[in-house]
Formats: C-alpha cells, structure tokens, sequence
C-alpha cells in the first residue's frame, strides 16, 4: 500500500491547487474549527498528511496537538493539514471526507467516540489512503480499515489505579465517585473496565456515584459539585482525566473540605497542572497517559512509505506517580 501511495503522490501533486480550490469554495460554517496547514504548501516530494483531532477539551489534548505539528513539520518532509472537530464525531467525519477529496497521502485521528466510523473509514480504504489510529481506538469488526492503533492502553491505566486505592486507600471501607470522560469514548469505557476490574475482590471499596465530566475541568466542578451535595461522606474521587481531577479540587475547596485529606483524589493524565496539584498534596495518585506521539506517528508514516510495515497495535509507555516521584519529575517535565 505504501508504494502505491508514493506513485499517487506524484501523479496528484499537479492536481493540488485545483483539490484544495474546490474544498475552500465548499467549505462548510466552520463548526470543524477549519483545517490549518502546518508546514508549508506541499509539494511533490512532502508526506501529505490529514490529521482529525478530537479538540482541545484538556491540557492533555493541547500537549498532544503540539507534539503532532511539531513532529510532522516541511523540514521534517510533511504536508500537515489539521483540524480541530471540538468533540463533534461529525466534524471529525467531515474532515476525513475533506482529506480524501484532497488526495492525501495519509489519515491519522483520534476519534471522539468508538462507534460509527465504518463507512467514511471504507472511503478512505477504497481510495486507498491508510488510516492511522492514535491516542483512541474503533470499535469495528474489519481491522482492515486501518494500519495501526498507536496509544496507551486505557483498561490498564484504569487498571493501575484501582490497584492503587485497592491497596493504599481501601484497607477499610470507603465510598467512591468516579469523574467518567466523554460517554462512548474509549477512555472513559477502559478506564472504567480496569478501575472495576481491580477493585472487585475488595469489598472494602463502593463506588456509589459515576457520571460523565467530558473530561473537561469545568464539567469535572459541575459534576463534583453535584456528588458533593448528594453524598456527604465520599471518600475517594477517581477522575479518568487531570483536568477533571483538578475541576472536582475546586469544588472540594469550595465546599469547606481539604482536597488529599478530607477526600483522596486519583488521576489519570500526568499533564503539569495535574502533576502540580499531586506535588502539591491535592491529588494522592496519577497514572501517565503519554500525549506525546508526535514523533512516533511521524516514524510511523515515514516506514510506511518506505515500503515497511508496522505492529497492528502499539502501546505507549506510561509511568505512575505519588507524591514524591512527582515533584522530582516536575522540573523537566515536558508537557
């Protein structure tokens, strides 16, 4: 596929200003944010590359798109075009149809939800575009619609937490609320699985309350806020994201208590605002989720059009932190 990829390349690169004229005349209201090029305006011998990000509902995401630009630059021999679906699965639907309109070489994203990419993933197959998978998964059942799913693995990071307050927080009976992300996403479903997973043999541990913040900070203070005037004696908040965490912080101040002491609050994300609160003493627990897949998407697509091949599924390396490890980590963190 990647050869036959390279040889559209070429043949196509005379036909690019007429592609990207027609799709600036259709373009639509703008609720996609618009497409933004980064690295110049192409050219024969450039990696074309459309990229649908999910949007920048968290510090996360914004480390996630730098890493992204960063890494598929003109220098580094990438056409980008980038746009921002602002958690809409329809925007991001529109914006991989406008990339195959657009011929190019290669489609990443990070889908907003699991479900309903069959069709649009099977017009970019038959125009024979491979698909890059990063940061989340599809749930379909023909893995031929994409090359490879690059990211870490969700049901262990809700695996590793769970494990954490089973261990270090439940040596006696204490009640839970659980901060879920964006319904139907693959996060918060994993998460959810191996939070669930490692704490169901101890029976010292209740979650009594589980609802969506979308994995934004304000929504993670809505929510909270909610769970603290219905549950008086909560004991532990698990947030399946920092910014959450940090939102769930607020209301826990707000409402008189002290947020590590009153309530233990675990994370998962690692971003500096979040790993800031764990030195702090705010935050008791977070496990890493690498946003930082730039350059390994950027390797990814150079070994494919290379004629080479990849794993179907790569797994990112994340770390765990309390307390410590995380004001050691926090000078030289890069994100």
């Amino acid at each position: 596929m990647a050869s036959t990829t390279f040889h559209k390349r070429a043949i196509t690169a005379g036909l690019a200003a007429l592609v990207l004229g027609l799709s600036a005349c259709a373009g639509g209201d703008g609720d996609s944010g618009g497409d933004e090029t980064a690295g110049g305006d192409g050219g024969g011998d450039l990696i074309s590359v459309g990229f649908a990000q999910v949007g920048a509902e968290s510090g996360w995401r914004t480390a996630n798109t730098q890493s992204i630009k960063d890494a598929l630059t003109k220098e580094e021999g990438f056409d980008l075009k980038f746009s921002d679906a602002q958690q809409k699965q329809e925007n991001q639907i529109q914006a991989i149809r406008s990339y195959i309109a657009q011929g190019v070489d290669y489609i990443a994203f990070s889908p907003v939800v699991e479900s309903g990419w069959d069709a649009v993933l099977e017009e970019a197959k038959t125009a024979n575009i491979p698909v890059i998978l990063t940061d989340r998964a599809v749930d379909t059942e023909d893995e031929s619609l994409y090359v490879t799913f690059i990211g870490s693995d969700f049901v262990e990071e809700g695996r590793r937490i769970g494990t954490y307050v089973s261990e270090n927080l439940a040596t006696e009976p204490i009640k839970v609320v659980e901060l879920q992300g964006t319904t139907g996403s693959a996060p918060a479903i994993d998460r959810k699985t191996g939070f669930e997973e490692a704490t169901a043999d101890n029976p010292n541990v209740e979650i009594i309350a589980s609802q969506t913040g979308n994995f934004t900070r304000a929504e993670g203070k809505t929510v909270m806020e909610g769970f603290l005037q219905a549950y008086p004696d909560i004991d532990v908040v698990y947030a399946h994201n920092d910014d959450m965490g940090l939102g769930a912080i607020e209301a826990i101040e707000a409402a008189g208590k002290v947020p590590g002491q009153d309530i233990k609050v675990v994370t998962i994300d690692g971003v500096k605002d979040g790993m800031q609160a764990l030195a702090d003493g705010k935050i008791t627990y977070i496990v890493e989720c690498n946003p930082l897949l730039g350059p390994d998407l950027a390797e990814i697509i150079k070994t494919l059009d290379s004629g080479g091949t990849v794993e179907k599924r790569i797994v990112t390396k994340d770390e765990e932190f309390d307390q410590a490890a995380a004001q050691e980590a926090l000078p030289n963190r890069q994100y």
